[in-house]
């Protein structure tokens, strides 16, 4: 998707727009970002269902933070201390804090989330308002 989007400048894009600056402001945030960790996958389940998948192994739910703002998830380490007193001959699992961020659509709400085997599971959900739905008129 990033290559796709490579020769869009987002100045011209706001030439032909009013009002969507804030959004096309976070796509370009997140769609240049260089952020690989934590890896994560994106599942389209049914219709509607949708549901985003991070390997954090390591982390225990106390220390993950959620939150949405502005149509904008926010996936966050909480203070991640060194507070592991090991003596590690090789580390090779990180346990670092980081911030994820994922653009969601107006109708999109967040379900509910689950930390399990050291999978988190964020379950999402597209609500159309009654006012959105194709409706067929009436002809008098």
């Amino acid at each position: 998707m990033v290559n796709s989007l490579a020769h869009l400048d987002p100045a011209r894009v706001n030439t032909y727009s009013i009002g969507f600056d804030r959004m096309f402001d976070r796509l370009w945030e997140n769609t240049y970002s260089n952020q690989s960790y934590p890896p994560y996958n994106i599942i389209h389940e049914k219709d509607d269902k949708y549901k985003i998948e991070i390997a954090l192994a390591g982390f225990q739910k106390d220390d993950i933070e959620i939150e949405t703002k502005e149509n904008v998830l926010v996936i966050r380490t909480k203070d991640v201390s060194k507070d592991d007193d090991q003596d590690y001959l090789h580390r090779g699992i990180s346990k670092r804090h980081f911030e994820r961020k994922f653009n969601l659509a107006e109708d999109v709400v967040v379900n509910g989330a689950s930390l399990e085997h050291g999978l988190l599971v964020i379950d999402l959900e597209r609500i159309i308002p009654e006012e959105k739905k194709p409706r067929l008129i009436d002809i008098k």
